[in-house]
């Protein structure tokens, strides 16, 4: 990931409901949700997550698939990675270990996500 990419992401994620519905899809897993529950359960209305929905979609933090009559999305799990990647690059001053922890999740969850069946 380069810095513009990063910067992409992170004023997409600088919102509160667009920070709000990345959580909820990295939970939701690789079936995702469709736009209709997630304005259900943050309590917005459909156009108001429409619009988050495409910021967040211009930034390539998250994913969409039509399944008959809905839109249903998930997050990219490989460009969440890469985002926490980007941040650990340079990590504490030549001691990696300190930040170990984040650079493994960035490193190991995106995988282990998208192999379930």
């Amino acid at each position: 990931m380069d810095e513009g990419q990063a910067l992409a992401s992170f004023g997409a994620l600088s919102q509160e409901t667009r920070l709000q519905i990345v959580r909820m899809l990295v939970v939701a897993g690789p079936d995702g949700m469709a736009a209709g529950m997630i304005a259900e359960k943050l309590e917005v209305s459909p156009s108001n997550v429409s619009f988050h929905l495409k910021e967040l979609d211009r930034a390539g933090l998250i994913g969409q698939q039509r399944e008959s009559r809905s839109i249903v999305y998930t997050a990219n799990y490989d460009v969440l990675g890469g985002l926490v990647r980007f941040l650990m690059e340079d990590c504490c001053a030549g001691h990696p270990e300190v930040c170990a922890q984040a650079a493994q999740v960035a490193a190991c969850c995106a995988p282990a996500v998208r192999n379930v069946p």
